[in-house]
């Protein structure tokens, strides 16, 4: 076998109308590999900004958070949804950190709370990453990212029991540790 040749692209700078002008091109992995970032060194403030840095994101996250809640309660509220049901699952699983489970009188019930909850978190920023159950309307189930919303026909609910699955209080928590 033979041994490959190294080929350098060339092409030829705008604007310069001259037929011997080319320029080389490098590709973006020797760019980036031939220049380091910085000294490797870091600053005594960038070290202090940090944590306060680190901190400063979790509040914000808890307030987004709780203002996505306060969407949530309010849009279900607006829409009449019966026995509204917030549930903390943070330990408990890695895909939401809150669940809320809500039940409508019927299918159309619980197809307009769904759409109208959808609506009202994109108007206040909050974009669901999925709706699903829309098609039937017995259980519509609405994934906010941080927080998972069920809007269920009461059958239904009372069928799967999702708070007795998902309900974990502190003592019940303790106990399963």
């Amino acid at each position: 076998m033979q041994p490959k040749k190294q080929s350098k692209t060339k092409s030829r700078k705008t604007g310069d109308g001259a037929p011997g002008a080319a320029k080389t091109k490098r590709s973006t992995k020797a760019k980036i590999a031939g220049k380091p970032k910085g000294d490797g060194t870091r600053s005594v403030a960038q070290g202090a900004a940090g944590p306060a840095a680190a901190a400063d994101k979790a509040k914000a996250a808890a307030a987004r958070a709780t203002s996505l809640q306060a969407v949530v309660i309010n849009a279900l509220d607006d829409m009449k949804a019966l026995e509204i049901k917030v549930l903390d699952v943070r330990g408990l699983t890695d895909v939401a950190d809150t669940m809320v489970i809500a039940s409508g009188t019927s299918d159309r019930h619980v197809r307009s709370v769904a759409q109208k909850l959808v609506e009202k978190t994109k108007a206040a920023g909050f974009r669901p990453h999925g709706v699903e159950g829309q098609q039937d309307s017995d259980w519509v189930l609405i994934d906010l990212n941080e927080m998972i919303v069920h809007v269920m026909l009461p059958r239904v609910r009372e069928f799967y029991g999702l708070e007795k699955l998902w309900d974990m209080t502190q003592s019940k928590r303790a106990a399963r540790a």
